[in-house]
């Protein structure tokens, strides 16, 4: 184990990139749905409480793309400490998506705040489109603008959430170059 690996963190190795081509999903989670987001990764588990309510089309192609397996084996390709832990990118570099985009704009006074889970998008893209990347702050407030769809909220195991943030490289900045390999091994999500 590295001097830099934190306690609860087993060392993996880099699974290889998958090249994935899904057709977008028909809509079959419910607004206001109870759902929860299972993600176990190297260094832990949390749970996201999905946001069926303000962004139903979102959630369903989370819900979707997990129930795929297509999460399985992906890594968190990028790690800013105190900001975001990004992921759900199966060529492992933030190049890649499902095959497919949504769009469901987030409320104009969305905020980003500790604990939030949002979809990863270019800039040049609309606001609330997404693909398979998602992210989980773990910032008092990032900062961000309202443009990132809102997929819910951690709702258990954010010492988990830290402990991957601890993994940033500091001298990367924005780039987020993990110092060690995370991977997300399965997303079960469950019905309450």
């Amino acid at each position: 184990m590295s001097a830099s690996r934190p306690k609860g963190c087993e060392q993996v190795a880099k699974p290889p990139p998958k090249k994935r081509q899904l057709k977008r999903p028909s809509q079959t989670v419910q607004s206001g749905e109870t759902l929860t987001a299972v993600v176990d990764t190297s260094c832990g588990r949390f749970d996201i409480r999905l946001d069926t309510a303000e962004s139903p089309r979102t959630v369903n192609s989370f819900v979707y793309l997990s129930r795929k397996g297509f999460y399985d084996g992906t890594i968190f390709h990028r790690i800013v400490p105190h900001f975001i832990v990004q992921g759900g990118d199966p060529l492992q570099n933030g190049q890649g998506g499902p095959g497919y985009y949504v769009t469901e704009p987030p409320p104009p006074n969305a905020t980003y705040r500790m604990g939030t889970v949002a979809m990863a998008k270019t800039p040049v893209e609309p606001a609330g489109r997404s693909g398979s990347q998602f992210f989980v702050v773990n910032a008092a407030d990032a900062g961000l603008p309202a443009k990132y769809a809102i997929l819910g909220r951690v709702s258990s195991g954010f010492d988990v959430v830290k402990r991957i943030g601890s993994l940033g490289d500091p001298a990367s900045g924005d780039t987020g170059t993990p110092l060690a390999t995370v991977v997300i091994r399965r997303i079960t999500v469950r019905e309450q």
